[in-house]
């Protein structure tokens, strides 16, 4: 922020004398002081201004260092961000493969419990009653077909049959 002050007076005007044209006039003592208290004037207002140049110039080095300050803070939160991300990140991927390995371990546990159970249902001892279970139910199914087959074969006589007598039915009126 810059403030540009102007004052109202030149330096010139006070330097300059009033001439009269041709003869060259020596100050008076009452104008030279009154030059002096304008110079003084000028003076203290220039240092003022000086004053106040340099009260700004200070104000704004501050509120630059500031914002530097802020600046590099900000820049370290983001590099300790940007660290805790990829560090959150490689903890992620290695519980990925833990819960992966443990799904795996998982279904391992469930082959072993059901192999278990096959061994204890199929042991030589039990052997003989499964095949002959397994034998009366192919027995049941066979019996099954064949009385499926049967009524089929049925069925188809019969249709067989009233096909020949629609058959025979449409030549006998057919016929003269």
């Amino acid at each position: 922020m810059s403030v540009i002050l102007e004052s109202s007076f030149s330096i010139e005007d006070i330097i300059k004398t009033p001439e009269s044209p041709g003869r060259r006039a020596e100050p008076k003592p009452a104008e030279l002081l009154l030059k002096l208290r304008k110079l003084q004037q000028a003076k203290k207002q220039f240092e003022d201004e000086v004053k106040e140049t340099m009260l700004l110039r200070c104000a704004r080095k501050e509120e630059e260092d500031a914002l530097t300050a802020e600046a590099l803070q900000l820049e370290g939160t983001l590099n300790e961000k940007e660290e805790l991300n990829r560090s959150l990140q490689l903890k992620c991927e290695d519980l990925q493969q833990e819960a992966q390995r443990m799904k795996f371990e998982s279904q391992l546990q469930q082959l072993m419990e059901q192999h278990k159970n096959l061994s204890t249902v199929f042991t030589p001892q039990r052997l003989p009653a499964e095949i002959q279970s397994a034998e009366y139910t192919a027995e049941q199914l066979l019996k099954a077909e064949q009385q499926k087959l049967e009524q089929l074969t049925k069925l188809l006589d019969g249709l067989s049959h009233t096909q020949n007598a629609e058959m025979h039915m449409d030549t006998c009126e057919k016929a003269p």
